[in-house]
Order: structure tokens, then C-alpha cells, then sequence
């Protein structure tokens, strides 16, 4: 067997050994070395030693490269007390501490990788790439540079949506499952689900803005939601964004997906786009709670 041929069986093993690794090792893993001639010569080293060196070790690298080296090694890595230890250096711990952990490592790499669930979030894609298109009153949904005059706390946020003097909604449905938070992981550990964006009223025109966030099981029955009453703004306003934030706790199981709805119009009837504005719309998973 070559080299190439060799290293692709493994990475294909650790796929099928550790589903939630996949998008970890979506890159050519490092060349594995000393895993069989070269293992008999490694100095033996108390674990002690060895976890405190592993600690120091990236965590895709002794998924990838060190768990092959040796069978000490493996056992090592796949401890639960390694990656306890570690979650606790870097200060993600569950929000639930009388539930104890199942799987310390795959609560560690999520935690790493912590991030938005939404597609085009801030506008920034053609085509409204990432949403349906639930309505598309008046003159449709459009795409606007921020003002540079009313900026968002986050000066890297360039552009926003903008609604018509008819309903405008959109939404995104997320696969928990498909962005590596599985079946066990959800109703074992349920980690909160942050749901935020921003929005802003048109200065010399009256609009009405709606914000829904619902949390679905399998048949993408609603298991919990957040949907508050529209809000309403009359003119004149102050262009200022604000915030809308809720953050989803104790839900139990049985969540599988989660759909993010958001639109409104303008109140005056106006050709063009004078409805709210909205931005920088967020889905995170949080599963040591720090929301």
C-alpha cells in the first residue's frame, strides 16, 4: 500500500470511528508517523508526563497524528480525564454540572467550534443566497450599504436588508445534525441556542418589524420558539440599530432543527424600500453556556 493510499484508509477509519471529527479533518491530515516500526523506539514516558504534553498538543493533531502512533497513546487520547482536563484549562465547562459529561472530547471540539449556523447573515452574498423567500411584498427585498452616517457597534458590517412597503419575510431552516450537533448531543448536554440580530427603522418613514425563532424536532414539530409581538415604529425615528437577542435553555429533547424567520415593511406605502432594515442575523450554539 502507498503512502497516499495509507494515509486516506486512516482518515477514512477516523471518519467512520468519530462522525463529529469529519469537519475537523476536512483537510489533508499530517503524514502519521512511527505508527508501527518507529513506535518501538519512543522513550516510555509516565502518563502523567504524557497528558501534560498532550495538553499542549493542538486537538486535531492528537486526533489525527498522535491517537496513531502507539496503542498507549490512543488510550490516552480517547480518556475522558484528557479531555476533561483540557475543556477545564480553557474554561468550557456545562452549564448543567450535576448532568455529567458522556463525551468530553466531542464537547471540547464543539465548543471550539462555536459559530454562526446562518448563511449570509450580513448580506454580503448575491442572490439572497442562504434564504427563502417567504414574502416578497411591494418592491421585493433589497440589499443596502450601511449608512456611514448611522453605523453598527461592528464596523465590519457593511450592508443590510431592506423591506418594501408590503410584507417582506425570510427565513433559514438549520440541520442540527448536518452541522455536526448530533441526535446524543442535543438531548444529553442541550446547549443553549443563541438566536440575536440587529434592525433599524427608516428615518422618515413608519415600518413594522417581526423576529421568530423556533426550535423543531425531527417531523419539524415546534418544540419551543421565541416569536414576540411585531414591533412597530412611527415616524420620524432615529436611524439607531438595535439588538434583539434570546437565548433558548432547558428545552429538552428531541431538537433536531432550528428556523429563523424575520421581515416586515414600511407603514406609509411608499415605492422603494422604507421599511426596516435588518443585519448580522446570528444562530450559535453555546454548549458550555457562556451566552
Amino acid at each position: 500500500m502507498n503512502r497516499t493510499a495509507e494515509v486516506r484508509g486512516q482518515e477514512s477509519k477516523l471518519r467512520r470511528l468519530f462522525p463529529f471529527i469529519s469537519i475537523l479533518c476536512s483537510q489533508p491530515p499530517c503524514v502519521c508517523v512511527c505508527i508501527k516500526k518507529r513506535s518501538a523506539m519512543l522513550p516510555t514516558l509516565p502518563i502523567a508526563v504524557l497528558e501534560e504534553v498532550f495538553t499542549n498538543v493542538p486537538a486535531r493533531e492528537l486526533v489525527c497524528v498522535c491517537r496513531l502512533v502507539c496503542r498507549q497513546w490512543k488510550e490516552l487520547v480517547d480518556s475522558t480525564s484528557l479531555w476533561r482536563d483540557r475543556c477545564r484549562r480553557e474554561g468550557y465547562e456545562p452549564r448543567n454540572a450535576s448532568n455529567p459529561l458522556k463525551d468530553w472530547r466531542q464537547f471540547y471540539f464543539l465548543c471550539k467550534r462555536r459559530r454562526n449556523l446562518l448563511k449570509n447573515p450580513r448580506a454580503e452574498e448575491e442572490d439572497f443566497d442562504g434564504w427563502n423567500i417567504v414574502k416578497n411584498g411591494g418592491d421585493g427585498w433589497n440589499v443596502e450599504n450601511v449608512s456611514r452616517e448611522y453605523p453598527l457597534p461592528d464596523r465590519a458590517v457593511r450592508k443590510h436588508f431592506a423591506t418594501s412597503y408590503d410584507f417582506c419575510i425570510k427565513s433559514q431552516l438549520i440541520d442540527l445534525v448536518k452541522e455536526g450537533y448530533g441526535a446524543a448531543f442535543m438531548d444529553e448536554v442541550q446547549p443553549d441556542v443563541i438566536a440575536s440580530e440587529w434592525y433599524s427603522p427608516c428615518q422618515d418613514c413608519g415600518c413594522v418589524y417581526q423576529f421568530c425563532v423556533e426550535l423543531l424536532d425531527q417531523n419539524k414539530m415546534v418544540i419551543q420558539k421565541f416569536c414576540p409581538s411585531p414591533l412597530s415604529f412611527h415616524y420620524p425615528n432615529v436611524m439607531n440599530w438595535r439588538q434583539i437577542k434570546h437565548v433558548f435553555r432547558d428545552y429538552g429533547p428531541g431538537v433536531r432543527f432550528i428556523r429563523f424567520t424575520h421581515g416586515g415593511k414600511d407603514t406609509r406605502f411608499w415605492a422603494g424600500w422604507y421599511g426596516i432594515r435588518i443585519t448580522n442575523s446570528s444562530v450559535e450554539i453555546s454548549p458550555s453556556g457562556d451566552a
